[in-house]
């Protein structure tokens, strides 16, 4: 309010709030309505104004703050809410999934196995008190249980047989603390989906898989497989279904398709970040 804009403060009470508030403020004409949360809140909101042209804004406040992070905005909410009064708008692709319930979105990542189930496992009183370093413990403990299952990956209709202990669906690169780019060129206007699958069976073949996700680019390796696709279909055949993940939330299990919305969401983004369009 102090540089310039008129505000309306809102405050969830329960789940699904978001996106109702988000779906109420349609007729209200706002410019922006900007997320306090991670990025489960940030894709309630997301949901509620896709097709509206209202933007997003985001002030990071949940466990991993990815989105905000790859839009290059600071990290607190205070830095991030002064740097939303001079931020430049853009749109940036939207990944949807279709459940029986109604669509869903995702900005960052969709995915299943060893990620997916690690999130079904944490607790929200671990995540709020601990937040990203919730999902870094837990991970240490589970990584002897790691294994690969045969996924069945089939992208823009050519199908792939891939064994994986962990499958992404990237819409942006920046995943890991610190947030560097696992691969050069993902981003999230792009216009493109990044499939990565990851191959792995106990702790030391998922430490060996994490090297290789890193600096694969650099070295011949064996345990990350790479595509690229803006329809995507991931099944496990023959096997009991996983818990599948969007952006940090999780939502029903496997099988699942994500479809690319290209330019569907706009957002405010930080001056640091590169535009590819």
């Amino acid at each position: 309010q102090s540089g310039g804009w008129k505000v309306d403060a809102h405050t969830t009470a329960g789940p699904g709030d978001a996106r109702k508030l988000a779906e109420d403020a349609r007729s209200g004409g706002f410019d922006v309505l900007v997320s306090h949360g991670g990025d489960g809140t940030a894709m309630q909101v997301a949901a509620g104004i896709v097709g509206t042209g209202v933007a997003l804004g985001l002030l990071p406040g949940g466990t991993g703050n990815l989105l905000a992070g790859n839009l290059r905005l600071p990290r607190t909410a205070a830095g991030a809410a002064r740097a939303l009064l001079k931020a430049r708008r853009l749109e940036i692709d939207l990944g949807v999934v279709e459940r029986e319930e109604g669509p869903h979105y995702f900005a960052v990542a969709a995915g299943t196995g060893f990620d997916a189930q690690l999130m079904a496992d944490t607790g929200l009183q671990a995540k709020r008190r601990w937040k990203f370093g919730a999902y870094l413990g837990r991970a240490l403990t589970s990584l002897s249980t790691v294994r690969s299952l045969p996924h069945r990956v089939t992208i823009d209709g050519t199908t792939h047989e891939v064994p994986a202990a962990m499958l992404l669906v990237l819409n942006c690169g920046k995943l890991l603390p610190g947030f560097i780019n696992i691969r050069p060129g993902l981003v999230p206007d792009d216009g493109w989906f990044d499939i990565v699958a990851v191959s792995a069976d106990g702790a030391l073949e998922s430490a060996t898989a994490v090297i290789e996700l890193l600096f694969g680019r650099k070295s011949k390796g064996r345990r990350v497989w790479w595509s690229r696709g803006r329809n995507i279909r991931i099944e496990l055949p023959g096997h009991a279904p996983r818990p599948v993940q969007l952006d940090g939330e999780v939502f029903g299990t496997t099988p699942f398709e994500a479809r690319l919305l290209s330019g569907a969401l706009p957002v405010l983004v930080g001056p640091e970040f590169q535009a590819h369009r």
